[in-house]
């Protein structure tokens, strides 16, 4: 078990997590949830002794983490996937680890199989990614088959097959006695693993109880209602009978009705006794989404805004880089382009330096063909190659090839 008391961290004039009281039983999957910046990540560093509480404690198994006898034994932690040397091959990796903490060397070939990097088990981490690089690090936190187990976001980067295998591992460890604390800002993965939650915002506690009882404290449950388009007179009569019984009556975008204060059989009575027809009756339970944004709105730091794009000026219709490329790049227009030969214009930018002179079309000649006789006499350039290439090897009489004669 997991217990924090009044547990308060300080970083200068900012504090982090500040009086926070929970516990963290087993046998249950136990969602710490909490907007970016709330002390998530903090707290789960101050449980395994990398960071010193300010004040307060917080105890695994009733012993702060590192008066705990060969604490890798007791404690399993996913807190950055990315602390692995790059160079080392998986296999390495966690064989450091197990003969740091006395785990058999046979045990690490265990891991490997159960997270499924067997394939890539002798390869280097550096090459993993983001999702391969999850997976050793749920392997290193089950290493020692430890009683407790810590994971911080541990389903970033997984595909959905590896995001189920995650869901099921929580569960079936949890139900195995252990202790198991998961922190996530996928609320609708939550919704599915965790039986337990925890959140918190600005480091204090907001919640702590089930997820069924969490949903229930911080939503309110509705009834959808729809009733015929061709009796107009239908919704002002229904919301009259569920006023007088103390609900009401909210229009929804799509044409139906929110109700609200009423069970579905007492809605179902009254608009019966007050002759409507309902062609929708059904309960909206909020999910744990919905009740979560409810709860912390107030504790969220970061929010994002609309991007008004005001600075930005727009883009002058015909510009070079939009639509087709311009003409005039790369080859010139010369024989075999027709464009260029009957007198088309030359768009974009002008031809840069000075291009090669065109061969004379010879019949029959294809691509790569040379004319009979070999290459014709180049006339030299006035006063030197203007163009010429600076670290290019001076030649001496005819050219040899295309590339020559275009210096």
């Amino acid at each position: 078990m997991i217990e924090a008391v009044g547990l308060t961290k300080s970083y200068g004039d900012k504090t982090a997590v500040y009086q926070l009281s929970f516990q963290v039983r087993p046998g249950v999957v136990t969602g710490f949830l909490g907007p970016n910046g709330s002390g998530k990540s903090t707290t789960m560093r101050m449980t395994v002794g990398l960071d010193e509480p300010t004040a307060g404690t917080v105890t695994v198994n009733g012993l702060p983490y590192r008066r705990l006898p060969n604490a890798a034994r007791q404690v399993g932690a996913l807190l950055d996937a990315k602390a692995v040397h790059g160079g080392r091959s998986a296999r390495e990796h966690l064989l450091c680890l197990a003969q740091l903490s006395g785990v058999p060397s046979s045990r690490v070939d265990e891991v490997i199989d159960v997270v499924g990097l067997g394939e890539v088990a002798h390869k280097r981490s550096k090459g993993f990614s983001l999702g391969m690089g999850q997976r050793l690090g749920i392997a290193g936190a089950l290493l020692g088959d430890p009683p407790v187990l810590l994971f911080d976001e541990p389903v970033n980067g997984l595909d959905p097959e590896g995001i189920l295998w995650i869901r099921n591992l929580m569960k079936q460890l949890a139900s195995e006695g252990r202790t198991v604390l998961v922190s996530s800002h996928l609320m609708s993965e939550m919704a599915l693993t965790a039986d337990h939650l925890i959140v918190i915002g600005r480091g204090q506690l907001l919640a702590d109880m089930s997820v069924k009882d969490f949903i229930a404290h911080n939503s309110q449950g509705y009834a959808r209602v729809r009733v015929p388009e061709d009796r107009p007179d239908d919704p002002e009569k229904l919301r009259t009978a569920l006023a007088r019984a103390g609900g009401q009556l909210l229009p929804e975008e799509d044409g139906g009705f929110r109700v609200t204060g009423l069970a579905l059989p007492q809605i179902s009575d009254l608009a019966h006794e007050a002759d409507v027809r309902l062609w929708e009756l059904s309960p909206h339970h909020a999910s744990l989404e919905e009740a979560y944004m409810q709860m912390t709105q107030g504790a969220v730091d970061y929010r994002a805004t609309v991007d008004a794009r005001s600075s930005l000026q727009p883009v002058p219709q015909g510009m070079p880089g939009q639509g087709h490329a311009p003409q005039g790049h790369g080859y010139p227009a010369g024989p075999g382009h027709p464009a260029q030969a009957q007198g088309h214009p030359q768009q974009g930018y002008p031809q840069q330096g000075y291009a090669p002179q065109p061969m004379p079309q010879q019949p029959g000649a294809g691509y790569g063909t040379p004319p009979p006789g070999g290459h014709p006499q180049q006339q030299p350039w006035p006063g030197g190659a203007p163009g010429a290439q600076p670290y290019a090897a001076p030649t001496t009489g005819a050219p040899t090839s295309d590339s020559e004669a275009a210096r």
